[in-house]
């Protein structure tokens, strides 16, 4: 990832990498030693290695697609913060469904350092 993108690029390449599951792809858009949040900041990985195994399966899921629904970029001293409301597409342990996301990116030098995630309640697709 190189270090002149800036932060909106940094996160839509991040999306796109995200939608097609490509795992290298999507983690060279993170910092070697990022950290990702569920909200209210419970830690669910830190660095590479953490982070590539909690998506591992995630990306398994055939049907996953994060939908944009709109992005704020506030840039700061350090970088970026980019906001983002997303639509997610994927299957549960009770089947195929959506939930609604807020992701908040800290990115600088061309890399997300640290990612918080608000997801809303699942909602179970019908198949018929």
């Amino acid at each position: 990832m190189s270090i002149h993108l800036d932060p909106e690029s940094v996160i839509q390449a991040q999306l796109d990498a995200y939608n097609a599951r490509d795992m290298a792809a999507w983690l060279a858009t993170y910092a070697p030693d990022a950290k990702q949040y569920a909200y209210p900041g419970v830690l669910l990985a830190s660095g590479h290695a953490e982070i590539r195994a909690r998506m591992t399966a995630r990306f398994t899921e055939t049907n996953l697609h994060a939908r944009l629904l709109s992005r704020k970029v506030l840039k700061t001293a350090e970088g970026a913060t980019v906001i983002d409301h997303e639509t997610i597409t994927r299957t549960f342990p009770e089947g195929p469904g959506e939930l609604d996301m807020v992701a908040i990116y800290e990115v600088a030098g061309g890399l997300i350092r640290s990612g918080l995630f608000i997801g809303g309640e699942a909602r179970l697709i019908d198949p018929f």
